[in-house]
């Protein structure tokens, strides 16, 4: 098992917490050299490896100890922020795992910001967490090495960008979520299919924007970038994507907005135009949230497995800790697309009319 910090006494006579890089620091070598000697590794010199064993006594520096038959006591769930309602989704699917393997679950929000980070580290270090959870962000490379001198499991949720290749990771199939949202307006007859995008800074946002492309690419439709306005996966955004899309001087008939939560926003901007949904204008959207089937009209949706991409990364993060190795660096869970009433052949087409 990978070494965490233990309390010591101050020189003031308060308490501190020693960390493996305040020994290396006084040791003078690196942090990875102390990491291999409090694990026992024999690829150190018989001199520093001495020098750090005194430090490490003199500072009272415990590591984690695993008993046997030892099970993940605490998982660290980890997101930007928690205002969103498909975060509740996703915990509601990591404590299912965690509670039924006996383990706690620690939910934090960083908001992206550096100092929070660090602290969330910090707090890591103090609890003696058994594997993190780390839901659409960046993972920064200076926490992904001290995770992994620390020797804590980790999985990324949705990853920002590309993580490193040691690192699992866990999503949904975005593209083809985006293709089948597509593929449906374009079968009821719909031709000027707007577009509004999550943040591009995110995997799953550009895969579904490659699928929108590709399904009507695949139908002998030219892609109108006019029809492609940003949002980010937020109500609001939603709600002014649809506002800039009826203010083109073609309107689309469709809209497929690549989160439910902006499908809302852009139904509430039809509805204070007196438009209706989807007689005047049919709406899709992407997550399938639990309020989305009670929506007015209810709402077509790809359903992202979110709470089994939770149980699938909380079993992730466990199964090291029982000394198994993960079965995938990637696993992509499949999405499905639900119809309910929010979406109908485009306004004075035949099939309308039928």
């Amino acid at each position: 098992m990978a070494a965490d910090g233990a309390r010591t006494r101050t020189a003031s006579g308060g308490r501190g917490r020693v960390t493996i890089t305040d020994i290396a620091r006084r040791a003078g070598v690196s942090v990875p050299t102390v990491s291999r000697v409090v694990n026992g590794r024999s690829d150190v010199s018989p001199g520093t490896r001495a020098r750090v064993e005194e430090l490490l006594r003199r500072h009272g520096y415990r590591k984690r100890t695993a008993s046997p038959g030892h099970r993940a006591a605490l998982i660290d769930l980890v997101f930007n922020d928690l205002d969103s309602p498909w975060a509740v989704e996703i915990i509601r699917g990591v404590e299912e795992v965690a509670h039924a393997a006996g383990a706690g679950t620690v939910v934090s929000a960083i908001h992206g910001r550096s100092g929070d980070a660090r602290q969330w580290m910090r707090n890591l270090r103090a609890r003696a967490s058994d594997g993190v959870v780390l839901v659409t962000s960046a993972l920064d490379p200076v926490l992904h090495q001290e995770l992994r001198i620390l020797g804590v499991p980790l999985v990324v949720v949705d990853p920002a960008g590309s993580p490193a290749l040691d690192v699992p990771t866990v999503g949904a199939a975005n593209r083809s979520g985006g293709m089948a949202a597509t593929e449906h307006l374009l079968a009821l007859g719909h031709r000027r299919i707007g577009l509004v995008t999550g943040p591009p800074r995110l995997l799953c946002s550009r895969a579904r924007l490659d699928g929108y492309r590709a399904a009507l690419e695949g139908a002998g439709v030219g892609v109108d970038e006019s029809l492609i306005v940003p949002g980010d996966f937020r109500h609001e955004s939603g709600f002014a994507g649809c506002e800039a899309l009826l203010g083109l001087p073609t309107p689309p008939t469709a809209v497929f907005a690549a989160s439910d939560q902006m499908a809302l926003g852009a139904i509430e901007a039809l509805r204070r135009r007196g438009l209706r949904v989807p007689q005047d204008l049919s709406v899709v959207g992407f997550d399938d949230l639990p309020e989305v089937r009670w929506s007015a009209p209810p709402l077509t949706t790809v359903r992202q497995p979110l709470a089994d991409m939770g149980k699938v990364a909380a079993r992730t993060v466990l199964r090291p800790t029982r000394d198994k190795r993960p079965d995938s660096s990637r696993v992509e869970l499949g999405t499905e697309l639900i119809l309910r009433s929010s979406t109908a052949p485009p306004p004075g087409s035949a099939a309308l009319s039928r």
